[in-house]
């Protein structure tokens, strides 16, 4: 089998964390993590249909299953994360002859446009990225295996599952056979049962097809994931994940597959993210509906599919303009089984938040002179002897005691079915204990401190540093100061501040928090400090962008 494989880090010989609970769509419970070999973790999850390029609704899956492989991989699994590429389907055949291009023309364009995207959303920690059209052999094979067990069927150059043949199908979605209309078209009409799905579909002239013994023609979508899964995780893994929208068909479907196929099941536990609603609208981004929270057995309901003028598409653009890290941030606010309401107004208020923590990474520059972003990145056994000795004097101890809780607190929240949540919770009352301690202290101010209280405060941050990480966040330094930008961003917006001082001296306060928020809002963040005003610009602050913002709202800038 051919697939592409990403480049994997390192990760030290020690004994998982025990304590690790997840909900499984199948058991429709948390479980215990037990996984089929000691201290070893097997991830699939379902990835795009390359015929379009990505929307924002394409990144909720990788962005939680990244954080999940970070915060398994730092509890001291060795982790294995799979994600597929459906590189031949109908929606790319259409699409290509829409256009002009080979079907795989296309689909090596919007690959890469989905890697990129990946990329700038921080998501690194893929394993392996196998696509449909390079396991053509392994998915005739699976097909055939099923043939020669009795579970499928061939029908003129089709091949079909047979449903009622599987005393167990429908066990994911609680749908009884009859339930089940299947898929209509020229194929029904060679079906035994209506509720039967196609493996394998002859080809009709003009299309892409591979030989197999059943005449040319391409796999159906469901069997491509079986039998990639297989060829890289085995007959049985530990974790599958996707889309609420793809519990039905795609998921039963393949459970029906494999378990037929080999006598076991196909995977331990089943993990699916809720989807993403432009705003407080019913449709989903990029595809089908939604269950509703506090009912993980309902049917996945179908609504409203956005489109991409209605605001799916757009994602590069969307990073350029946002950044990846705010997003991201936003994306783990909530549970990752809870539907995310889109819109750049939550992506800019998710920014606010953000800022809290660039605003202190600065003070510990003031403090030290050193970087948060060059703190080492410990695991979580390792993280675990932070504490195992106090410091002397009472107020740092009083820090660390405070930083231990907020620590405890965010590993039993993701201990507890990966709840980013209320690990970010976590992460901001970390930010408020630190920011307590330095104004309480003065520390940036009486650089005579007790040396006690640089070091507690040193060791706080470290420990933002250690689980920021698990999630992703603040894995790089993605600002700029103004000392790094380009100088004409840089005149921008210091005549901007500018405005903004003569506006409080001349007492026109609402002025002078008009330009702040604007500033905010353009990616500039600033803060009055004794010795003057300082910003910092996000990376994707551009002075074109700064000066568009402004003199919509009416603030002209002199040229």
């Amino acid at each position: 089998m051919s697939t592409t494989t990403m480049q994997r880090k390192p990760i030290l010989s020690r004994q998982p964390a025990a304590s690790i609970r997840l909900y499984s769509t199948l058991s429709r419970k948390k479980e215990p993590l037990v996984t089929v070999k000691p201290g070893h973790v097997g991830i699939y999850l379902c990835g795009p249909t390359v015929y379009d390029k990505a929307h924002i609704g394409h990144m909720v899956g990788p962005v939680i299953f990244d954080t999940i492989k970070r915060f398994l991989v730092y509890s001291g699994y060795d982790v294995t994360w799979v994600v597929n590429i459906t590189d031949v389907d109908d929606k790319l055949i259409n699409r290509s002859n829409e256009r002009g291009i080979s079907m795989a023309e296309l689909a090596k364009e919007m690959t890469q446009d989905y890697l990129s995207n990946l990329a700038g959303m921080g998501v690194d920690q893929i394993d392996h990225m196998p696509k449909a059209t390079e396991c053509m052999g392994e998915i005739i094979e699976f097909t055939q295996a099923l043939i020669d067990r009795g579970y499928a069927y061939a029908s003129d150059g089709d091949v079909f599952f047979d449903v009622p043949k599987d005393a167990e199908y429908g066990k994911l979605t609680n749908r009884t056979i009859d339930a089940v209309q299947g898929e209509g078209g020229e194929a029904a009409a060679r079906k035994r049962n209506a509720a039967d799905f196609a493996l394998w579909k002859s080809a009709k002239p003009g299309e892409p097809s591979w030989d197999s013994p059943w005449g040319p023609g391409r796999p159906g979508w469901h069997i491509e994931c079986s039998a990639m899964s297989r060829g890289i995780l085995g007959e049985t893994f530990d974790i599958h994940g996707g889309g609420l929208d793809l519990v039905f068909p795609h998921h039963e479907n393949e459970i029906a597959q494999s378990e037929c196929c080999h006598g076991k099941p196909m995977a331990k536990y089943w993990l699916h993210n809720g989807l993403l609603r432009k705003s407080a609208e019913a449709g989903k981004i990029g595809g089908r509906g939604d269950r509703a929270e506090g009912a993980p057995d309902a049917e996945v309901a179908k609504s409203e599919k956005m489109s991409r003028s209605k605001g799916a598409g757009g994602l590069a653009d969307l990073i350029a303009k946002q950044g990846g890290e705010r997003i991201r941030f936003f994306l783990l606010r909530t549970h990752y089984r809870s539907t995310v309401l889109f819109g750049e107004e939550a992506i800019a208020e998710a920014a606010v938040g953000l800022e809290t923590f660039y605003r202190l990474f600065k003070r510990l520059e003031r403090i030290t002179g050193g970087s948060f972003y060059a703190l080492e990145v410990v695991d979580r056994a390792q993280g675990d002897t932070r504490f195992t000795t106090q410091l002397l004097s009472p107020p740092a101890t009083a820090l660390l005691d405070a930083v231990k809780q907020n620590r405890e607190r965010f590993l039993a929240a993701m201990d507890d079915d990966f709840n980013t949540g209320g690990a970010v919770a976590e992460l901001f009352e970390l930010a408020r204990h630190i920011n307590k301690f330095i104004d309480e202290h003065k520390l940036e101010t009486e650089l005579d401190k007790d040396a006690y209280l640089r070091t507690a405060v040193v060791e706080a941050f470290s420990v933002l540093r250690e689980l920021s990480a698990t999630l992703g966040l603040f894995v790089a330094d993605r600002s700029q100061t103004a000392g790094g930008t380009d100088q004409s961003l840089a005149n921008l917006v210091e005549t901007a501040i500018q405005m903004r001082a003569d506006a409080r001296k001349n007492k026109d306060f609402a002025a002078a928090d008009k330009i702040r928020k604007l500033l905010m809002a353009s990616g500039i963040t600033i803060e009055d400090r004794a010795g003057g005003t300082e910003w910092t610009a996000s990376s994707d602050a551009t002075a074109d962008k700064v000066r568009q913002i402004l003199s919509a709202e009416g603030v002209a800038i002199p040229s």
